[in-house]
């Protein structure tokens, strides 16, 4: 005699079971959308297009620190969207672990090129003394995750894997938060340096206590299935004792 070991309660059908996983990247791709098109813009005017946005002479003597971050960004933050999906994950494993190398390549050229930027190019004129600091500390944070997350799946530690790598993408990814906070901000207390820091610190800290729900909502998931599993495996002991 077989059993037959089922998740799905009286009343449900699978589909009406099955949690929902493309809401998160999708977002996650909608929040990159007008930082990945102004740095398309941006690139375009650098390689000798149409001036499509306001010209920054910082970067007319050498773009290519500036092309890099972009180019980089955009592919980090597009190709880590998918990393979000359980079930794209568990069911194209070869894509994760190609995906996954993509995307820690991207992020080391993305904090490497901003740590370079912020030290090499000219100052910002709208940005002060908070906002440099601030991308010094976020730029390195970024690499120190990203490295921590191929050391700790190197030790088969997936728990400090997914954390690390989660973070290393909430640091990333605020460009897109900035954009909004930076709006509140003006609308809200006006134009300024101090204002604009803050604005795009606040971006950081959003994006990094997002991550940190993430991070805590997965685990405590995982955990969860641990015991579930756990539990019919005891059952089905118990039954064919």
């Amino acid at each position: 005699m077989s059993l037959r070991r089922t998740s799905v309660q009286p009343g449900q059908s699978p589909r009406q079971r099955r949690p929902r996983s493309w809401p998160l990247p999708t977002a996650l791709l909608l929040l990159v959308l007008v930082p990945a098109l102004a740095g398309t813009f941006r690139v375009v005017q650098l390689m000798g297009g149409p001036e499509l946005i306001p010209a920054d002479v910082r970067f007319a003597a050498f773009p290519l620190p500036l092309i890099v971050h972009i180019v980089a960004a955009i592919v980090f933050a597009v190709v880590g969207a998918f990393q979000f999906v359980p079930r794209f994950r568990r069911n194209h494993r070869r894509w994760h672990r190609i995906a996954g190398r993509v995307v820690f390549g991207a992020g080391l050229l993305v904090a490497g090129s901003a740590l370079w930027m912020t030290l090499f190019y000219a100052a910002d004129p709208d940005s002060g003394s908070l906002l440099y600091v601030l991308r010094l500390v976020f730029g390195s944070a970024m690499g120190v995750c990203l490295v921590l997350g191929v050391t700790t799946i190197r030790r088969g530690d997936v728990v400090a894997h997914r954390a690390c790598l989660i973070s290393a993408y909430a640091i990333g990814m605020a460009a897109g938060t900035q954009a909004i906070t930076g709006g509140i901000s003006e609308a809200l207390f006006g134009a300024g340096v101090l204002q604009g820091d803050l604005a795009k610190a606040s971006g950081w800290v959003i994006n990094l206590a997002v991550a940190a729900w993430v991070i805590r909502r997965q685990d405590g998931s995982g955990s969860s299935s641990r015991s579930a599993r756990a539990s019919r495996r005891a059952a089905t002991a118990g039954t064919l004792s």
